[in-house]
């Protein structure tokens, strides 16, 4: 009898491919089609920002003297001393916090205006000095500034009261101020590398009243070309563009220009600072309602933030030019007014304001720590959670440790929450905080 032979057997059967629709091949091609795009992108919005300086002390250069933070710091703490029951007020009312919060916050306020009333200090050339005419005594003038000037800051340097972040706002690129401005420029850096040997770390320019993409592009160039000069390491001077015009906001093409404008100058520009007073001036709101929470600042604030939104930009808010001074009933509304405004800042996401008087750093400071306080513990402890992978009642995902860390290290930077603070409540220090500070890290710090 025939019978059949068994068939041969490789072994057991693997589970059955499942169907694909696209080919390797297809797949490794689209990819090929999008690697100029993708690396134009990752160029373009390299992320967010770390944390920065929370204001800009704007000093006219005539008041500019190597004393000036000491000056200001002992002014801050005698205002509040001064006016100890109007400050009192202020922090129990608009701080958010207990009675032993506002305690902690009046030390924490006082602690900085102690240790670091200046987080970043603009020299300024432009408002609080007189105008220039263009005549030779307003040029001596002018050069006997930038020269004194230059002077002070090696003073400074030298013996370490120079802000983490200081520099210069020149004056525009106007056609009847271009010349002046970047004189002004030329010799101030050429004083200061003279007889320092080296750019104190931190500088940057404030570029005001910029009109035209162009600006950006010659004031880019005008820049390397002084690096090129003084043999300074290409692209290590910084400048901030200053919105403070129609024309950087909605262009005659019904564009908007300072998107561009961050883009055309070559990795240089490091922050979007508002101008209330010549922005709501030339859209003409009237003096008695030009303010910070002007709808027309609103708007203009937000488009800025939507330009420099992953470009690693940094956008500031303008000033209060109500400043605290007169009567005590008179200096406690404009403290409670100051912080308002600067809280109302921070809950926009804008974490960078200007100062223009001591009297206003109280209230910078205080306002600042109270809202990065605010919330900080459960941040804290959260974070933590992700980080061990501890299963909790929140399901956290990549996207929010990114937002808990971004809250950490701003209260960490600017000294709103003490890292003895953060290890005593949640386990963890500021290295782990910066694991997290980039879009996507899963726990353990890798992105993915």
């Amino acid at each position: 009898m025939n019978s059949s032979a068994d068939p041969v057997r490789s072994g057991p059967a693997g589970p059955p491919s499942p169907p694909r629709l696209l080919t390797t091949d297809q797949l490794a091609g689209w990819a090929t089609d999008l690697a100029d795009s993708d690396s134009a992108y990752a160029a373009a919005y390299p992320g967010p920002p770390g944390p920065g300086p929370v204001h800009t002390v704007y000093v006219p250069v005539p008041r500019f003297t190597e004393g000036i933070v000491a000056g200001w710091s002992a002014a801050a703490v005698a205002a509040i001393d001064t006016e100890p029951q109007e400050w009192l007020t202020v922090l129990a009312e608009h701080s958010g916090l207990d009675q032993a919060g506002v305690a902690e916050l009046d030390r924490k306020t006082r602690a900085k205006l102690a240790a670091e009333p200046f987080e970043d200090l603009r020299i300024d050339f432009e408002d609080g000095f007189r105008a220039h005419r263009g005549t030779p005594a307003d040029d001596l003038d002018e050069d006997a500034h930038a020269l004194r000037a230059a002077a002070a800051v090696e003073v400074m340097a030298g013996i370490g009261s120079l802000p983490r972040s200081w520099g210069l706002r020149i004056r525009s690129l106007g056609p009847l101020t271009r010349e002046r401005g970047l004189r002004t420029l030329d010799l101030f850096l050429g004083r200061l590398l003279e007889s320092h040997g080296r750019l104190p770390a931190g500088f940057v320019i404030t570029l005001p009243k910029v009109t035209s993409l162009e600006q950006v592009v010659v004031f880019a160039a005008v820049l390397a070309a002084i690096e090129s000069a003084a043999e300074l390491a290409p692209g290590s001077i910084p400048f901030e563009i200053q919105v403070e015009t129609p024309q950087t906001v909605l262009g005659a093409d019904g564009r908007v220009p300072v998107a561009a404008m961050i883009h055309a100058a070559g990795g240089r520009v490091s922050g979007l600072h508002f101008g209330t007073y010549d922005y709501t001036a030339s859209l003409g709101i009237l003096g008695a309602y030009q303010n910070l929470r002007h709808p027309v600042a609103d708007f203009a604030k937000q488009l800025m933030m939507l330009a420099a939104a992953e470009t690693g930009v940094r956008v500031s808010d303008g000033s209060d030019n109500k400043v605290p001074v007169g009567s005590a009933e008179e200096i406690g509304r404009r403290w409670a007014a100051h912080a308002d405004g600067v809280r109302r800042a921070l809950r926009s996401g804008i974490y960078q304001g200007w100062d223009l008087h001591p009297a206003q750093l109280p209230t910078r400071f205080a306002a600042t720590f109270a809202f990065f306080r605010l919330g900080w513990v459960e941040a804290a402890r959260r974070l933590a959670d992700y980080h061990h992978s501890v299963t909790t009642g929140v399901l956290d995902e990549p996207a929010t440790a990114f937002a808990l860390a971004r809250h950490l290290a701003a209260a960490l930077s600017c000294g709103a929450v003490e890292a003895a603070e953060l290890l005593a409540v949640a386990g963890i220090d500021a290295d782990v905080v910066e694991q997290y500070l980039i879009r996507g890290a899963v726990p353990g710090g890798r992105s993915t």
